[in-house]
């Protein structure tokens, strides 16, 4: 039985950052530190952990941020859950925590980034919790030592969670909502595979993503949804009000 704790000591905040090394294998130098947890838990921030009775077995990390005009948002920078807990739902447990707490304090609106060469991650941001990705952004956070980024650029889709919108009310109820789909954006399965045995093919791969959703979104398109198989995934290319 998960359960889904606020993290609130120094204690709980080292076992998070221990969590950081297993799940990616960062060096320390780009491990988010405790100090990062203390104040994201004193201005607003947010930091939940997934326990599997006293075992930290997931956390997140959230940040306050302002947009241009003065409008709030969490910015959702960490959410890892370990290996051997994936495909268990902790990661929606987490998400789903991050919502209730934002709602309560009247803010609609939570961001993160993602891989968009992570099928699975893009399936589950928009399928599974009703976000929609309208920006990508190169190399956001350069060249890192994790093995999960396979030495590739760190290039990111930015995911929007409008949390009080129909849309995710709608997906977080299990229903599909309207869409009217205009393009697609096709990425392959088993990336990390291409990653480690052909990494310049995998660069390929990355550049196409990359430039053929800067185009939609240049169309005014928004990605509003992903299909995936056990051979490809694809971003699903629309219209977004």
């Amino acid at each position: 039985m998960i359960e889904i704790r606020a993290l609130a000591d120094r204690r709980q905040f080292e076992d998070a950052v221990q969590l950081q090394k297993k799940i990616w294998g960062f060096h320390d130098i780009e491990l988010l530190p405790v100090r990062l947890f203390v104040v994201a838990n004193k201005v607003g921030g947010q930091t939940y952990g997934a326990y599997d009775c006293a075992r930290m077995v997931g956390f997140c990390l959230a940040i306050p941020g302002l947009k241009p005009g003065g409008k709030s948002y969490l910015h959702s920078h960490m959410l890892g859950v370990l290996p051997e807990y994936h495909n268990h739902g902790i990661g929606r447990l987490l998400k789903l925590r991050q919502r209730e707490d934002a709602l309560e304090r009247g803010i609609d609106l939570i961001e993160w980034t993602f891989d968009p060469l992570e099928i699975k991650n893009a399936y589950f941001n928009m399928e599974r919790l009703g976000a929609i990705v309208r920006r990508y952004v190169e190399n956001q956070y350069g060249t890192t030592t994790s093995f999960l980024h396979g030495g590739l650029p760190t290039d990111r889709c930015i995911a929007e969670w409008w949390i009080a919108s129909e849309r995710v009310r709608c997906i977080l109820e299990g229903r599909r909502p309207e869409r009217t789909i205009e393009g697609r954006v096709p990425v392959p399965a088993r990336i990390e595979r291409i990653r480690r045995e052909d990494p310049k093919h995998a660069r390929e791969i990355q550049k196409f993503v990359g430039e053929q959703l800067v185009r939609g979104f240049e169309q005014g398109l928004a990605v509003i949804g992903f299909e995936k198989s056990e051979q490809q995934g694809a971003y699903l290319l629309g219209r977004w009000t």
